[in-house]
């Protein structure tokens, strides 16, 4: 198990040098979340800290990659200052590619897909890194996370049961509910393949009370996967 999970690491480390050669002087570069994305911002910033790149500046999309980003000397901006930022490589729980949409994914699993959101949307350049174990040909294996305000919890609960979800409040593992950066609560929502990721994100979108769901529909340009015989590259 040890030997496998080296090999994957490994692998992992391959698709984030690979993600890195992406990255030019004065980009303004968008930070995600996920065990590849971490291994690409930790070799980002050692080029930074090593002087060997100057980055316009970044947005992370969770306080973890910021932190780390912070660790190495990266500077941050915020949407304030910054209209778009030129690149983001994030990760992915789910990958289905070739849909009309492009790539649909589903994100969320490190409770931080709000933000992830909302740093892709506002990117030129959305690049997911992932190893082959997350590319399936339809979504729904990997449970679909819903943000939902606190309040609004059993009303979005019930709503997602008659779409044929199970949802389940996400827990910590001291028992306590798990809390997002934003203050609300997560429905993990399995039992539900997604035939339709557009059909199913727009009755997401309708119910009142969920802030945010884990479907990434037409964002990624590009998905690099990470498997035995190396790096493949997928285009939209």
């Amino acid at each position: 198990m040890a030997m496998e999970k080296a090999e994957q690491d490994r692998l992992k480390m391959e698709v984030a040098e690979r993600a890195l050669a992406l990255v030019k002087p004065g980009m303004m570069v968008g930070l995600g979340s996920g065990s590849t994305a971490t291994m690409w911002i930790r070799l980002l910033g050692e080029k930074v800290q090593r002087g060997e790149l100057k980055l316009g500046g970044a947005i992370a999309s969770s306080e973890d990659s910021e932190r780390l980003g912070r660790s190495y000397g990266i500077p941050f901006t915020n949407f304030e200052e910054t209209k778009s930022l030129d690149l983001t490589v994030d990760g992915a729980d789910e990958v289905a590619p070739g849909l009309a949409l492009g790539f649909a994914l589903i994100k969320g699993g490190g409770g931080k897909l709000l933000r992830e959101k909302i740093v892709a949307s506002a990117s030129k350049r959305f690049v997911v890194v992932v190893d082959e174990s997350k590319v399936v040909e339809k979504l729904g294996r990997f449970p679909l996370p819903v943000e939902v305000i606190p309040m609004a919890e059993p009303l979005v609960r019930r709503e997602l049961e008659g779409i044929g979800f199970t949802p389940k409040v996400r827990g910590n593992k001291d028992g306590s509910q798990y809390i997002t950066d934003e203050g609300n609560l997560i429905l993990d929502c399995s039992g539900v393949m997604i035939e339709d990721p557009a059909a199913m994100a727009k009755k997401l979108d309708g119910i009142v009370g969920v802030v945010e769901h884990g479907l990434f529909l037409g964002y990624a340009e590009m998905v690099l996967i990470a498997g035995e015989g190396g790096v493949r590259e997928r285009g939209r």
